[in-house]
Parts: C-alpha cells; structure tokens; sequence
C-alpha cells in the first residue's frame, strides 16, 4: 500500500471501518478488544507490517482502526505499521519478520513481547486496550 499524496507527522492517513464482528481470533482477525475480534474493511488490511513502522492506529468512533502517520510520509511511500499496535498477540501469522528495518525485531510479534523501549516510543498511537492488558498481565 503506497501513499498517494504526503502527509505530516499526525496526519490520519487512512479512516478505518469495520465490516463484522468475528467469534474468535483467525488470520485475518483484527483485535478490538482484549477478547474481541472484528474484520476491518475497504483498503486497511492491505497496510504491512514494519517493525520500524511510518504509521500507528487510533481508536476511532465506529471501534475500528485509523492509521496515522508517526512521521512526515512523501507521496509514492510504502504505508506500514506494527502489528503489535493492535494486537497482544500474533497467534495466526508467520513468526519470521521480513520488514527489512534497520530495528527488526526478526519475527512478527504482538504488544505482550514488544520491549518497554517500543512501547513507549508507540505513544498513543496503539490500540488503548493493549496498556490496560499489560497493567493486568503485571499486576
């Protein structure tokens, strides 16, 4: 997925939306929740992952995933993002990370294994139910 035009850093990227709600996690699953998993629709699912990713999500109105860029992103760019934004853990997906960034982690993993370093470099631009699962998988 190529960006068509440039945006600045904060800039919605892409709106999300949802096209129905799923009874468990499969490979093609997105998490809403921290039990809950949906199906996103229109151009969303096409976005790859990085582990140096140029967007993050945000939570929008309709419970579905916005993209937005982290960083200037020029016309032509690939958009990508880190799984782990919205996933606590990657169960249906080939481990291997095939990202090529300069900080790849190797394997494609969720938020429950990102490092504290990671995490906070995320700010808000991650799925608010995934801080809420770290502060009960902690405590």
């Amino acid at each position: 997925m190529l960006a068509t035009r440039a945006f600045a850093a904060g800039d919605t990227v892409m709106v999300g939306f949802l096209v129905g709600p799923l009874t468990g996690n499969d490979s093609h699953a997105t998490q809403v929740g921290p039990a809950r998993w949906a199906r996103h629709g229109g151009l969303g699912p096409m976005v790859n992952h990085s582990c140096e990713p140029n967007c993050g999500v945000r939570l929008n109105a309709g419970e579905a995933f916005d993209f937005v860029a982290r960083w200037p992103i020029a016309a032509g760019d690939e958009l990508t993002f880190d799984y782990a934004m919205r996933n606590f853990t990657i169960d249906h997906f080939p481990t291997v990370c095939l990202c090529g960034a300069e900080w790849c982690r190797t394997s494609v993993t969720g938020w429950k294994d990102l490092p504290a370093s990671r995490k906070a470099a995320y700010g808000d631009l991650v799925a608010p139910y995934l801080r809420a699962m770290d502060a009960v998988a902690v405590g």
